[in-house]
């Protein structure tokens, strides 16, 4: 049973504890006097009831001026509680909106060690597409953190938040695009490594590798909602953004235009099966918003993101199937 500590600083009579209990499964609860006017309680739930539990405060009156509230993991707790039956057949258990959104966040802003990063491996990436090393490429796949705000674009159109989205996708492009003109300045000085396995490997693309990027970044978003970063790595190498994005901009340095369609597809075929993916995950795992009007909102963002990454994805496939088969 996995349980979280939710501390909340508030005034005197500002939580009706025994309303909470009789909503809410609470394991335990404690008070404490901070101050003259103001108690900090500290109330231990099940995962699957903090996010209702934080829409709640959301909703109390004078709301989110009145009080600060603080969600703590809780690694063991004892005494333990006995699961019932019907506990261990509850549907999966996610993290809650309100940690999602802050990860999100997180990851979709543009910062120093982002940009960083993504230099960082997209030189290592290059290095290792030169010497036909998959170790080398594998080692820059997981450094390169392109996959946060690519899937940050997916969570934002769930909940409709367009800030969000344009955000989110100007760090996307921001990390694919430094590979991209890494690779072309490499390719100014070394000719393209047509010997690398792993070079040859992002020049052919075959309808399977719609199917990979599809799973796989279905399984990304699983394991974002359920927050599993082990799993997330290993998706972050299936999923694999950087080595396309390195080779399309070694062939473009080259002035190659037509060769360089190639791994443009693949590029492009492994962002928008995250996004699709990503878009499905997150709706069927019930991320939605609080209050009506964004709800309102957000059902229309995420019909209007699935109509179009579907149609992109279909042409996708498309050019797939003309490159394989005219």
């Amino acid at each position: 049973m996995s349980l979280q500590l939710l501390e909340i600083y508030a005034p005197k009579n500002f939580l009706n504890i025994e309303e909470i209990k009789d909503h809410f499964s609470v394991i335990s609860y404690w008070n404490s006097e901070e101050e003259k006017e103001k108690y900090l309680t500290r109330i231990l739930l099940e995962t699957n009831d903090v996010e209702q539990m934080l829409d709640y405060l959301e909703r109390l009156p004078g709301g989110e001026d009145v009080y600060q509230v603080m969600l703590l993991p809780v690694q063991t707790y004892l005494p333990r509680k006995k699961e019932k039956e019907e506990d261990e057949k509850k549907d999966l258990q996610r993290a809650s909106r309100h940690e999602l959104y802050t990860t999100v966040q997180g990851s979709s802003r543009i910062s120093v060690s982002y940009i960083l990063f993504i230099i960082f491996s997209a030189i290592v990436a290059t290095v290792g597409i030169i010497k036909s090393s998959p170790a080398i490429v594998i080692g820059a796949m997981v450094i390169a953190p392109l996959i946060g705000p690519v899937t940050a674009i997916s969570f934002a159109s769930v909940l409709g938040d367009f800030k969000l989205i344009r955000q989110s996708i100007i760090t996307s492009l921001v990390g694919i695009g430094i590979p991209i003109v890494i690779a072309a300045i490499f390719s100014f000085s070394f000719d393209p490594p047509v010997y690398s396995d792993e070079f040859l490997s992002r020049t052919d693309i075959q309808i399977i590798d719609v199917i990979a990027a599809l799973v796989s970044g279905a399984a990304g978003a699983l394991s974002f909602v359920k927050r599993n970063t082990g799993a997330l790595v290993g998706v972050m190498v299936s999923v694999a953004l950087l080595p396309p994005a390195v080779v399309f901009g070694m062939i473009l340095g080259t002035g190659n235009w037509a060769a360089a369609l190639v791994p443009f597809i693949l590029l492009m075929v492994n962002v928008y099966s995250i996004l699709l993916s990503a878009v499905i995950v997150f709706w069927l795992s019930g991320i939605k918003p609080n209050n009506w009007q964004d709800l309102q909102k957000a059902n229309i963002s995420r019909k209007r993101s699935l109509l179009f990454i579907l149609t992109i994805t279909v042409i996708l496939i498309t050019a797939i199937l003309f490159i394989n088969f005219v």
